[in-house]
């Protein structure tokens, strides 16, 4: 569920500040563009790796440490 607008989690993505809407993973990759269900995407938050299927259902904290990976196909 989203939070209202007037509410904000301020987060480390990526290693940069950022303020969100988004109250779990799965909400703050939508949020961020990646769409509901992006596949080649891996995710941890404070060091700890979240499952695809648990997405949703984790909750995010103020001050949380998020890191986004995306598989990139090349050659």
């Amino acid at each position: 569920m989203m939070r209202s607008h007037e509410t904000t989690l301020q987060l480390t993505i990526n290693g940069r500040p950022s303020s969100v809407q988004a109250s779990s993973v799965g909400e703050l990759l939508v949020e961020l563009g990646y769409g509901r269900d992006p596949h080649g995407v891996a995710v941890a938050v404070d060091g700890a790796i979240i499952v695809r299927s648990r997405w949703h259902e984790s909750v995010l904290e103020e001050g949380a440490r998020v890191e986004i990976v995306g598989a990139v196909q090349g050659g």
